[in-house]
């Protein structure tokens, strides 16, 4: 590794110790000490020659427009090219970047080519043009919990430059998505103290307008898809949204109609101030009306926009969210209030995890590493600092996501992204594990102790285990065959650290350091 790396690791070490303290509301419940990063860096970097990432298949809506980064790693430039591109799809050889529209429905299997001085590669993708979206996990960035009621266009076109400079677009990260606080506040409200952010809340037709801090949404979108890259905002059913600005409350159909001119690509739809227009307990009914609502209206768009469902899992919404037209659902609070339970978040994930299924996702909220804020008691929002999780912490939160099929959906400021936060966002192996196709969420096996095993079955038939422990002391964590209803001989690979670690009979052991994982891909060892 580099002098510079190592410096560079060292200065968000220090900065870690600086801003850390018990005060913060999601580290409140234990004290987190910051890890020896420098030491903790275990993905290993990516070779020069080419390598195509991304999902093996890819869901979109006939005669919808078309966008699609080819996720590659390696030195540029590289050289793109495409068998089976159906009628109406062309590929930039230079870029990667396929656009055009849908073709009719049917799977198209596109057989993909990558080329550099140092090498190539090639690999399968499937289009399936029909009425399903989201086949596998949305990947991408949110600017809640770095920017809240600073956000703007300047710093969600910066979070596009970093996804691509940084090496996210590369291992299929896409979605660059806007919060709350992009729409007009009609009056002051604790989050919306900034006078720049009240006015004028719809124009004469009724159409919802953004505040100054975004002058151009046409624009910001352009730029956006102008990278390959997708752009996803932010609403609620109710008058206002959480931080006091104008909510879609009967403008659904115009707004949806709004967002899909503008070029948006995604939509969060934030329960919160709905619940004041019932006065009431809300019934299953009541929960549901208001994504029945936005979910037509979206289908009735000319453009494919994935719905994403925030409303934190009330009325067990993972048995209904895909009847209302969601493609991924909360299922918890925000994790920024309870970021040291996030094992806890997984665990209870992962027990309605009979519900996750391409197309439809459960989300135990945003990837919460590398630099975040925090909202403080008096309604105000701290500026990014380094998350108070250890390194170990780090590889658990990240195994946890992926092995339950979660959308990766990173939401940490992308103008400090150091590479110890990258080796753990995007790592291609580990983000396999989240993408495979068969979109299964990882069961759980309780272990003694502290200890407990997350099993995902795979596509080609093996299957990715992270070996986990909560425990304060390094403990070794054993994964049986007989609890995977396995037998003979089986190859196992570490996920992190990309390796092949032989050949076992009967089962696999290995010593997890505190609060760690180790993450592998058991396969049948075949002669």
């Amino acid at each position: 590794m580099s002098t510079l790396k190592l410096n560079r690791i060292k200065l968000n070490l220090i900065a870690f110790m600086l801003v850390l303290s018990p005060s913060l509301s999601y580290c409140a419940q234990k004290t987190i000490q910051p890890s020896n990063a420098e030491s903790e860096i275990i993905t290993p970097l990516p070779k020069p020659s080419p390598h195509i990432n991304g999902p093996l298949v890819y869901g979109c809506r006939p005669g919808n427009p078309f966008l699609y980064r080819i996720p590659c790693q390696g030195e540029r430039p590289i050289s793109f090219s495409a068998k089976g591109l159906p009628a109406g799809l062309k590929l930039d050889p230079k870029t990667g970047i396929i656009t055009g529209n849908t073709p009719q429905k049917g799977e198209y299997e596109v057989f993909i080519h990558a080329k550099n001085s140092k090498g190539k590669d090639k690999r399968k993708l499937t289009i399936k043009a029909g009425d399903q979206l989201s086949l596998t996990p949305p990947m991408g960035w949110n600017s809640w919990y770095v920017h809240y009621n600073r956000i703007s266009d300047h710093l969600m076109r910066e979070a596009a430059d970093a996804m691509i400079s940084s090496g996210m677009a590369d291992v299929g990260y896409q979605y660059v998505n806007i919060d709350d606080c992009w729409s007009t506040a009609g009056k002051s409200h604790p989050f919306t103290r900034d006078s720049s952010r009240i006015g004028t809340i719809r124009d004469v037709n009724g159409n919802i307008l953004p505040n100054r801090h975004f002058p151009d949404m046409k624009g910001l979108t352009g730029y956006i898809h102008s990278k390959g890259l997708k752009a996803g905002i932010y609403s609620s059913p109710g008058l206002i949204s959480c931080c006091g600005l104008t909510g879609s409350w009967q403008h659904e159909e115009q707004d949806a109609a709004q967002f899909a001119a503008w070029g948006f690509d995604f939509l969060k739809y934030d329960w919160c101030y709905y619940s004041k227009l019932l006065d009431k307990e809300p019934s299953i009914e009541d929960l549901q009306k208001p994504y029945i609502v936005m979910g037509d209206a979206l289908r009735h768009q000319p453009r494919d926009i994935l719905f994403n469902l925030c409303q934190y899992g009330r009325g067990n919404v993972w048995e209904w969210g895909a009847k209302v037209g969601g493609h991924c659902w909360r299922t918890a609070g925000d994790l920024g209030f309870e970021l040291d339970r996030f094992f806890n978040v997984a665990l209870n994930n992962a027990r309605v995890g009979a519900w996750s299924k391409p197309g439809s996702w459960n989300d135990p909220d945003y990837l919460l590493i590398g630099w975040i804020g925090s909202q403080n008691k008096d309604d105000t929002f701290s500026e990014p600092h380094p998350s108070p999780l250890t390194a170990q912490q780090q590889y658990s939160y990240m195994s946890l996501w992926c092995l339950m099929a979660a959308p990766l959906i990173f939401s940490g400021d992308m103008s400090k992204l150091d590479e110890f936060t990258l080796n753990v966002l995007c790592n291609t192996e580990v983000i396999e594990v989240d993408q495979d196709p068969l979109g299964k969420c990882g069961s759980v096996i309780l272990k003694t102790g502290n200890n407990f095993l997350m099993v995902k079955d795979l596509a080609d038939g093996s299957k990715a285990v992270g070996l986990f422990n909560r425990g304060e002391n390094t403990v070794a964590v054993t994964v049986n065959w007989t609890e995977l209803q396995l037998s003979g001989k089986h190859s196992v690979r570490d996920l992190w650290r990309q390796k092949e670690l032989g050949t076992f009979k009967e089962g696999y052991s290995v010593q997890v350091p505190p609060d760690g994982v180790v993450m592998v891909k058991i396969s049948p060892n075949h002669p």
